[in-house]
Parts: structure tokens; C-alpha cells; sequence
């Protein structure tokens, strides 16, 4: 399977507004619960009002589009993050997945998905 490192620098945050989100910006995601208001995002691109945020993110695709009937396939790469020590955050859409680590664990990221046979394209963390 193939994983693509997108490039940039991202952020979760929680915000008090969905409505102020520009949703045409690429690589914005929105969760709207009962609960809170989340958002993850370019870290340039943060709202200023944000009630708290998390900087330092690495986002990587999974090369798709993924078939709604396959199964597993964020559950293989979470254990082979965990068993690595690597925390991760995931997001699904229509049509792939996204996970996202810590930047500073970037590399070691890709070193133990690559050990498992995944393949990785784009801006990775050796450079």
C-alpha cells in the first residue's frame, strides 16, 4: 500500500466558531459534535480566536480511493505506529484516509511502515 507525506506543517485545534472556517482551503478538516468544534488545518492557517491547538503535525495519505468494503487497513497501520512507539491521528474521507504525526517523529514514522511493506511518496521527514 502506498502513503503519500503531504507537505506542510499542520495543526488540530479546537475552535468556538465552525462558520469562520474557510472550507475551500485544502487540507482543512471539520468535526462538529454535540461536544466541541474541531478542526485540523495548515498551521498558517489557524483561526486567532482558536481555544486551544496542537502544532506540529506531519499529514500523510493513503493513496486511494479506498473501497468502503476493505477492512483493516487504519487498524495495520495504527499497530504498526503503536508498536513503534508513535502516537497518530487519524481523519477519513469519501475516498481515503489521512493520519497524521507528530513532526519530529516523521521519520521514524516512515522507517517502521516501510519495514512493514508500505510504500512512501512526497516531502518526508529525511530531509
Amino acid at each position: 500500500m502506498e502513503i503519500e507525506v503531504i507537505d506542510g506543517a499542520f495543526s488540530v485545534c479546537k475552535i468556538a466558531d465552525a462558520r469562520l472556517v474557510d472550507m475551500r482551503r485544502p487540507f482543512t478538516f471539520l468535526s462538529v459534535t454535540d461536544q466541541e468544534s474541531s478542526l485540523v488545518c495548515p498551521a498558517a492557517l489557524v483561526p486567532e480566536d482558536a481555544l486551544a491547538r496542537e502544532d506540529g503535525w506531519a499529514l500523510l495519505r493513503i493513496a486511494g480511493p479506498l473501497d468502503f468494503s476493505l477492512i483493516g487497513i487504519l487498524a495495520r497501520i495504527s499497530a504498526v505506529l503503536a508498536d513503534a512507539g508513535i502516537s497518530m491521528f487519524a481523519i477519513s474521507t469519501f475516498d481515503t484516509d489521512y493520519l497524521m504525526v507528530k513532526r519530529d517523529m516523521l521519520q521514524a514514522a516512515e522507517a517502521a511502515l516501510q519495514a512493514h511493506g508500505y510504500v512512501l511518496h512526497g516531502q518526508t521527514g529525511k530531509g
